[in-house]
């Protein structure tokens, strides 16, 4: 069944015991059902890799009756099964990237244009560091990036988008109300001001998704984790990355002035 393997179906079983990998290798074989890798998880948990040649119905009618033949006194169910060739495979990640990249460039200009584009760069800075820190855990925890995943990831540029948005309005509201205070004072008194709205909003919406995580069951729970990490980033990037960019900005553009003022005096 490996002959001409390209892509493959992968099949994640989870139980109190899992025998070793050698033996469950050939106890899969001996099945009928080829296998391209064989890899344990967790104690619990191991992950097979089996070949994509449409023969993806039968492995998981063998693999069933293997497994009812050995937990005789066990309900064996199998609630979801998908298949996605190497060909769609590379499709999907593409239009996922696509995806991701188009709507970032549509909220640059979006923002550009309602305030400033040091407020657009500071909005995209954060939202790049929420998906990363989010794909970064995804990744240490070795937890798989799936379609359901890529829409939890614009689901939190989103959230997240709506609170700095929160933070840069009022910021612009006491440009013309506080022209007397620093630029830093300025930011300061924004965030302070607006701080309670975001941190109130953001434990509302944390604990519906704590609820998810922890009775939504086994199809939403990565869903509802990459939504628990982005709302947690989210919060503090708008606080703690968006705001301090415009500083850092604003700084580096009154440093040029002076220096070009300096060297137009001398």
């Amino acid at each position: 069944l490996s002959a001409g393997f390209e892509g493959g179906n992968l099949v994640i079983v989870s139980a109190d015991s899992i025998p070793p990998i050698e033996t469950l290798k050939s106890e899969v074989r001996s099945r009928g059902v080829g296998v391209v890798e064989l890899t344990r998880d967790s104690a619990a948990t191991v992950a097979f890799s089996l070949p994509y040649l449409g023969v993806e119905a039968q492995a998981v009618g063998k693999i069933t009756n293997a497994m009812k033949a050995q937990f005789p006194d066990r309900a064996i169910e199998i609630r979801r099964t998908e298949s996605v060739g190497p060909k769609i495979g590379e499709e999907l990640k593409n239009r996922t990237w696509a995806a991701i990249l188009i709507s970032l460039f549509g909220i640059l200009v979006y923002i550009s244009w309602r305030f400033e584009f040091k407020f657009a760069v500071g909005a995209i800075l954060a939202l790049i560091h929420d998906v990363v820190i989010t794909v970064g855990l995804f990744s240490i925890l070795n937890k798989e990036i799936s379609l359901v995943i890529v829409a939890a990831l614009l689901t939190i540029v989103g959230y997240s988008l709506n609170d700095t948005i929160v933070v840069f309005d009022r910021i612009r509201e006491n440009f013309s109300l506080r022209r007397r205070e620093s630029y830093e004072n300025m930011i300061d008194i924004s965030i302070n001001e607006s701080i309670s709205r975001t941190i109130i909003t953001s434990l509302t919406t944390l604990i519906v998704v704590l609820f998810l995580f922890f009775l939504g069951g086994e199809v939403i729970h990565d869903f509802a984790f990459a939504l628990l990490v982005g709302i947690v980033v989210g919060t503090y990037s708008s606080i703690f990355v968006a705001s301090p960019i415009l500083i850092e900005w604003q700084n580096r553009l009154t440093g040029r002035k002076k220096a070009a003022t300096a060297q137009k005096t001398a």
